[in-house]
């Protein structure tokens, strides 16, 4: 047919499983043929078929999706928008409450942690990203371990050193950083803010930190990369594929572009269960990068579940070599829960691990990073093998402190997430500014009054872990703030309107 313009009504008129149109950045395609392979169902496109769907396709969508995954006689041309009839939205009265919310946001200047980003996100989040970016596995207990397990260790800082200047600059993967810090992946950013991980990558490149590229982000690979500056650093995060050489494509995509470390997730064969976006009823999402199609997908498991179809369950040690075969950058994997597997990886010649159990998101009931590392080093210390490999640890660091804790017991260094979501859901790209400065002003403070001037400085020697070595069954003290933005599991509601 002709890709002149098209009407509305035109469009309007392929609203059906037989033939379905949708509008996207003004321009239409016939997407009849991919209903049955979209990773978010064929309902939510069906709700869009004749109309206008970008303002539900962007957040959660790369915006080179339809390009890549179909065929270009399915792109039928420009649409005049002047003829598309707009949809009337219904008033949600939560939606009213929420923009009231927003106006009435405390100015940035009043954030003095990373917890207070999290307090506002909390606030003037759409209820959906806001499950999506705060859910945990099951009962949530290893999420909110990941955070109080820093809070057994403390510290036995030296005195009368000479902390005038004081330096945590460093190098992480043979790459220099301002802070021992990167931006760890976490998927779709544009559910946070409209630009995405590409705030991110602009922030990371203001601090000197790195930020690691993840698989299932809102932004394109490209357009990531593409906002990149200079010799900024960036890694990329991979969750392999079943079909071998889709993940072979983005591996060396991704080093072509210029990636400086491949972080292999080795902790999700499958999406663990996370209730708090399960219950949001997220089941129109379909920002599966990698997705090829046929892949029968639960999608009353949430957002979560339904981008994730194409991993493979079967990724296993021998699959290793094969990695070390298809790329030359340094290869880390991602998700190490035990010392035998560090030793293994460090048998395997891998050159780093993130010592993660994937923010809590994974298995309830896995041991934090901060636990596992406590226990790592010093067998690795014994073998003489602390130098063989690069450990980072992931997973409830909101302090400077906890960085501390981290570098002292061995740690390469730390990967925080969800902070910069939330500082970035709430303020853009001056709250994820202001975020890393924080961390930064609290580095400096804390390193000084530990008896620090450089990162070389800091060892065991500074830390007592006896509250963490000694077992669970240590007292840990109660944290205010972060008690008080935790948003608790709900059970399921009746329906109001059934009253008698």
């Amino acid at each position: 047919m002709s890709k002149g313009n098209l009407t509305g009504a035109e469009v309007a008129q392929h609203n059906s499983r037989e033939s379905c149109w949708v509008v996207v950045h003004g321009k239409a395609y016939d997407v009849t043929e991919f209903l049955p392979e979209h990773p978010g169902g064929q309902k939510i496109i069906l709700k869009y078929a004749g109309k206008d769907a970008t303002e539900e396709f962007d957040p959660i969508h790369p915006p080179d999706t339809l390009d890549k995954y179909l065929d270009s006689s399915k792109h039928l041309g420009e649409v005049d928008m002047a003829t598309v009839k707009q949809e009337e939205k219904a008033v949600d009265p939560e939606e009213i409450e929420r923009q009231e919310r927003v106006k009435r946001m405390p100015p940035l200047e009043a954030c003095y942690n990373l917890l207070d980003f999290e307090t506002v996100a909390r606030s003037v989040m759409k209820k959906k990203a806001w499950a999506y970016y705060s859910s945990g596995a099951d009962d949530e207990i290893t999420m909110r371990e990941n955070h109080s397990a820093f809070h057994k260790i403390w510290f036995r800082p030296r005195i009368l050193i000479d902390v005038e200047n004081v330096d945590f600059s460093t190098t992480m993967l043979g790459s220099n950083v301002s802070i021992p810090i990167y931006i760890t992946a976490t998927a779709l950013g544009k559910l946070g803010d409209p630009e995405g991980e590409v705030v991110l990558t602009r922030a990371a490149r203001d601090h000197n930190v790195v930020q690691m590229i993840p698989t299932l982000a809102s932004c394109s690979f490209d357009e990531i990369v593409d906002a990149r500056r200079g010799d900024q650093v960036q890694w990329l995060q991979l969750y392999v594929n079943k079909d071998r050489n889709i993940t072979k494509g983005i591996v060396e995509h991704a080093e072509a572009r210029g990636c400086k470390g491949l972080f292999i997730t080795v902790d999700a064969p499958q999406l663990g269960r996370r209730e708090k976006d399960m219950r949001s009823k997220f089941s129109d999402v379909g920002s599966n990068v990698q997705a090829t199609g046929g892949e029968k997908i639960d999608r009353s498991q949430g957002a979560a579940r339904a981008i994730s179809s194409f991993i493979d369950p079967s990724l296993s040690w021998k699959d290793i070599p094969w990695f070390q075969s298809i790329t030359n950058m340094p290869i880390i994997l991602k998700g190490v829960q035990r010392v035998e597997d560090v030793l293994r990886a460090i048998e395997m010649g891998v050159q780093g691990v993130v010592l993660s159990n994937h923010g809590g998101r994974q298995l309830d009931f896995s041991r934090s990073a901060i636990e596992i590392l406590a226990e790592v080093m010093p067998v690795l210390r014994e073998r003489g093998w602390e130098s063989k490999i690069e450990i980072f640890v992931d997973g409830g660091v909101r302090r400077a402190t906890d960085i501390l804790k981290a570098l002292c017991l061995g740690a390469k260094g730390v990967g925080i997430g969800r902070p910069f979501l939330y500082a970035m859901s709430a303020y853009g790209q001056p709250g994820v500014n202001r975020a890393l400065q924080l961390l930064k002003d609290e580095m400096e403070m804390n390193m000084r009054l530990i008896g620090a001037s450089t990162i070389k400085d800091l060892n065991t020697s500074m830390l007592d872990v006896r509250g963490l070595v000694g077992g669970h069954s240590a007292p840990v003290p109660s944290d205010t703030l972060s008690l008080r933005v935790y948003d608790p599991l709900q059970a399921p509601r009746f329906n109001e309107k059934s009253k008698l």
